[in-house]
């Protein structure tokens, strides 16, 4: 039975491949969404890159998920209202659409409610949902914009966060070299890409990091077989539940594009991936790769890194008259 078992895998393998449908595996290709309501697509848009947002004026949404840097800013920690540092590494906000739940704890359930929290948060962005309402409720293009997309309400927090969500949903990356390759391109990888692949699923790392993007399905304590050595405070999950069963239990992160989006983990101590996969390897799994095992699994994860949102600028609505002055760092 084992045999035959066997036999029907490899055949759906080989019929996958010859008529160019998707291969069976634990990691699907990553697909645009087709569903999108376009008028908040492009209202989220203008939102996302709105400095008006902030307190200071300064810091938008882009300022830490930066979509020219993998969807983060390559720091240890943000740099926030007043040069504040953040305690946590930003996660980047590509193909985040895939997550379970948003930031690094969990503590949002999806996008809508993620991006309503640093405009709120006194290191991030410094403001006040009111606040930012306020401001937004005075500049005569976004009255109109409104509008248009949701009718005549006003303007609330509710319907800010709606249209950044549907924006940040558009944020995937398709069309990686391993997404030719899941959809029959045998040539799409190299064979040490294509042993990193193998090297991945046989050590366990897929027991995690699967689906479309690669994780984001699920959150694993850090350090399931060797303690993670890290001085971040962050507790992960517990500072949610207050439960101490979820000390260090952190969202598994999406591994798509994940040789732009350095330094690593939730403290930020890691800068290459070389030594990322090491230290993962031996912390969740309690084994140690050689370095030609290591360098497999390099190659593999650089062929997750897919087409970058293509985003022009948006031409962000002027100020109106009774616009309130954006408020200096303390």
């Amino acid at each position: 039975m084992k045999r035959l078992m066997f036999a029907l895998v490899l055949g759906l393998h080989g019929l996958a491949a010859h008529a160019g449908t998707v291969r069976l595996e634990p990691i699907q290709p990553i697909e645009y969404p087709t569903d999108l309501d376009e008028g908040k697509v492009e209202l989220g848009k203008k939102l996302f890159f709105d400095p008006r947002l902030s307190k200071s004026g300064w810091i938008s949404c882009n300022s830490c998920h930066n979509l020219s840097m993998g969807g983060t800013d390559n720091l240890v920690s943000s740099i926030g209202h007043g040069w504040a540092q953040g305690p946590i590494n930003a996660p980047t906000v590509l193909n985040a659409s895939y997550n379970l739940a948003q930031f690094w704890d969990g503590r949002a359930a999806d996008l809508k409610e993620q991006a309503a929290g640093p405009i709120a948060n006194p290191i991030e962005m410094a403001s006040t949902h009111e606040l930012a309402v306020e401001v937004l409720s005075t500049i005569p293009g976004y009255l109109r914009e409104f509008a248009e997309v949701y009718g005549e309400q006003p303007i609330s927090i509710d319907l800010v966060t709606d249209a950044i969500a549907e924006f940040e949903r558009t944020l995937v990356t398709p069309d990686s070299r391993f997404d030719q390759w899941l959809k029959g391109n045998d040539n799409a990888l190299t064979q040490l890409e294509k042993d990193g692949y193998e090297l991945f699923k046989l050590t366990g790392c897929i027991g995690c990091h699967n689906g479309p993007a690669v994780g984001g399905t699920a959150l694993q304590k850090m350090g399931s077989f060797n303690r993670f050595e890290t001085d971040n405070p962050a507790v992960g999950r517990q500072g949610v539940t207050g439960d101490r069963v979820d000390r260090m239990r952190f969202k598994v992160p999406v591994l798509r594009n994940i040789e732009l989006t350095w330094p690593y983990f939730h403290d930020g101590s890691v800068r290459t991936l070389e030594e990322a996969v090491d230290t993962m390897v031996w912390v969740q799994l309690n084994r140690r790769f050689t370095e030609e095992g290591r360098a497999k699994i390099v190659a593999f994860l650089k062929s997750l890194t897919g087409k970058q949102p293509q985003i022009t600028l948006p031409q962000l609505p002027p100020s109106g008259p009774d616009t309130p002055a954006p408020q200096p760092f303390d």
